[in-house]
């Protein structure tokens, strides 16, 4: 090679090597970065980091553990399949719509539970033969009955009408579950936890272990012991966080409501420093129409840890 053209080569790949560093570097460093393929077996795709407001950007709380090639979901709020369609657009095949057969739902309040009939019914229309299996708290059971007797007819009209849908991928087997082991298969143990949701009697989170990662979400909670208990020095810890500083939040009532039912910037930074996790996902964010940053400089004022803001269709 002429020397002027193994220096052009050098130089090209020094620019190429500190571009790399410098990006990985403001993925450490920047709220939200580091939402990329992490090259591990087992990866968590976040659906929708969303609340009940209707944020374009930010889809129902849904959460996919992936992990070889077999999605199991966490939560199902508004737009869950449509959004595990985009995620399969960005190369998650396995949350093709008619894969998509196991949900582990933290608790019932609607935000969370919206896309369940989304999750029985679209993929079951688009070819899915087998029963969604779904587990979770306390009248998750009736629940389900319920939504199968709302869509009675549509499941007649496509079974018995030219669609000629197959007559078991609408159903659901329903798991009703407390604390302690839930579901075991050769991808993953899932151990479910109680947690503090203000009123709910039972509210759940869930610990994910594979063979190369161990993944916690908290689902809605107050801070609890549970958490930390969970997670332990675990590899991701997603968890629900609100805004104290909002406007509303300065009324005697809301600071009740948000006090009792979800967890602050400093207390997440409490529950973070004992749980010690490897990355801290911040998802379900209640932002009270004040900029994200505002909630993320809280959070981290006590807490040194690596740390990112979900996004819909994040990989971590």
């Amino acid at each position: 090679m002429r020397i002027d053209g193994f220096r052009s080569a050098m130089v090209t790949m020094t620019k190429i090597a500190w571009l790399a560093v410098v990006s990985m570097f403001i993925g450490w460093l920047l709220p939200g970065a580091g939402a990329e393929d992490t090259g591990s077996r087992t990866q968590v795709v976040l659906l929708g980091v969303g609340n009940p407001n209707a944020d374009p950007e930010r889809s129902g709380p849904a959460v996919a553990v992936v992990t070889n090639g077999v999605a199991y979901l966490v939560d199902c709020g508004p737009g869950v399949v449509r959004r595990a369609a985009a995620a399969e657009k960005k190369g998650v095949e396995a949350l093709k719509a008619t894969r998509l057969k196991r949900v582990f739902i933290t608790h019932l309040h609607s935000d969370h539970t919206l896309g369940y009939p989304d999750l029985i019914f679209t993929p079951w229309v688009l070819g899915r033969t087998e029963p969604l299996e779904a587990y979770g708290p306390r009248g998750l059971r009736e629940m389900t009955a319920n939504i199968e007797k709302a869509w009675k007819k549509d499941v007649y009209v496509r079974t018995h009408g030219l669609e000629e849908a197959n007559r078991t991928g609408y159903k659901v087997v329903v798991h009703e579950i407390g604390a302690g082991l839930v579901y075991q298969d050769a991808n993953v143990k899932v151990t479910a936890f109680p947690v503090k949701h203000g009123t709910w009697d039972v509210a759940l989170g869930y610990r994910f272990d594979t063979a190369d990662r161990s993944i916690v979400i908290s689902g809605d909670t107050a801070p609890a012991e549970s958490v930390v208990k969970a997670c332990n020095g675990c590899d991701v810890l997603l968890h629900e966080v609100y805004n104290p500083n909002g406007e509303e939040l300065k009324t005697p009532h809301w600071k009740e409501y948000f006090r009792t039912f979800h967890t602050s910037p400093e207390e997440l930074a409490d529950v973070a420093t004992r749980a010690k996790p490897k990355l801290l996902v911040l998802y379900h964010m209640v932002l009270e129409k004040l900029p994200e940053e505002d909630l993320v400089e809280q959070v981290r004022k006590a807490y040194p840890g690596k740390m990112v803001v979900g996004r819909d269709l994040g990989v971590y």
